[in-house]
């Protein structure tokens, strides 16, 4: 599928077996298939034609960050994180984990509400991210970026949305919270990922029901704030997933090559400092 000599898939999740243990408030635990580890990850990137990615942190592990931190430091450059932090963060946890390949922390509002963005420390964190610079990466649903919009953009963070905001297909693309996440795009404050649209759509394979959508995201955000990410290794899916299938809307939604390099390299390499 890439065109060029580099590409970055920019959401993926690591999970590192038995060696760090899962927090007693995780959401879920991955199926042993849906478990895969970095080195795994490399060989999948590998076999694709990718050659960098971008790890969120897994949910599983709650605010310990060892795996996701540990995955980056090994990789040589090849991959770069996002983190689950608690406002009581120390600067030096912060500190260290930038220095691994950390750049942001991600906020679930999908499914913890706004409850991350007004606990006490909350507003303090987000300004301590600022001045950093680490993004702060949102995953939403609906109308959830209606509210949170608002707190984020005071924080004035850079703002990474996860999974094209993750519209409901059957309100259509007029439904206000995707509204809300245009218009963040036309203010060039954030950057979007072109990512997860199986975890939208409603027809299923080939996801067709999402092309609306996407393509107005990209016209709002401008291919210079997109990105594209698998969401391997598919967890909390209740059928297999195979990482060629994503790759069949990409090359729909980018059919030119030099915007296809743009979003699965320039702008990663831009954005996260990939070497």
């Amino acid at each position: 599928m890439p065109l060029s000599n580099f590409a970055a898939d920019c959401h993926a999740h690591v999970f590192c077996g038995n060696e760090y243990p899962h927090s007693p408030d995780a959401l879920y635990a991955p199926d042993i298939s849906q478990a895969g580890t970095a080195v795994k990850f490399l060989d999948v990137l590998d076999a694709h034609g990718f050659t960098h990615g971008l790890l969120v942190g897994a949910g599983v592990y709650g605010d310990d960050n060892r795996c996701v931190v540990s995955a980056c430091a090994a990789s040589g450059g090849k991959f770069k994180g996002i983190a689950l932090v608690r406002p009581q963060v120390s600067d030096q946890m912060l500190a260290g984990m930038d220095a691994e390949g950390i750049v942001g922390v991600r906020i679930n509002i999908m499914n913890h509400g706004l409850a991350p963005l007004v606990e006490a420390g909350a507003e303090t964190l987000l300004a301590r991210l600022r001045e950093i610079g680490w993004f702060v990466q949102v995953q939403v649903t609906g109308d959830q970026l209606i509210d949170a919009l608002p707190i984020l953009q005071r924080a004035g963070v850079k703002l990474l949305i996860d999974h094209i905001g993750r519209p409901d297909l059957k309100r259509g693309v007029l439904q206000p919270g995707f509204q809300a996440l245009l218009e963040l795009g036309r203010s060039g404050r954030a950057v979007i990922k072109l990512s997860g649209p199986f975890r939208s759509s409603v027809a299923g394979y080939p996801y067709l029901d999402v092309d609306p959508y996407v393509d107005a995201a990209m016209e709002a955000f401008t291919l210079d704030n997109c990105i594209w990410g698998s969401d391997w290794p598919f967890v909390r899916m209740d059928e297999r997933m195979d990482y060629g299938l994503g790759l069949v809307p990409l090359a729909r939604w980018l059919p030119d090559p030099e915007s296809r390099r743009k979003v699965l390299w320039e702008n990663p390499r831009r954005l996260f400092g990939f070497e």
